[in-house]
């Protein structure tokens, strides 16, 4: 799997958004969860997608 460099980083609680282009050149949006043992991540096409996702998880680990 290639490296992905992000840019245009946030975080909101544990989860970080970052945006990054994708193998075809286009923009993506990820929403990452950096709890240890949680393993949420996701991809969105908008980036209000993916702050929305950062906004309501809930880790399943406590």
């Amino acid at each position: 799997m290639p490296r992905r460099h992000f840019r245009d980083l946030i975080r909101t609680g544990p989860v970080q958004v970052g945006t990054s282009y994708d193998h075809r050149g286009r923009e993506q949006h990820t929403a990452a969860c950096t709890a240890p043992r949680c393993g949420f991540s996701a991809d969105y096409d908008s980036r209000a997608a993916a702050e929305l996702a950062a906004r309501t998880h809930r880790c399943p680990v406590r």
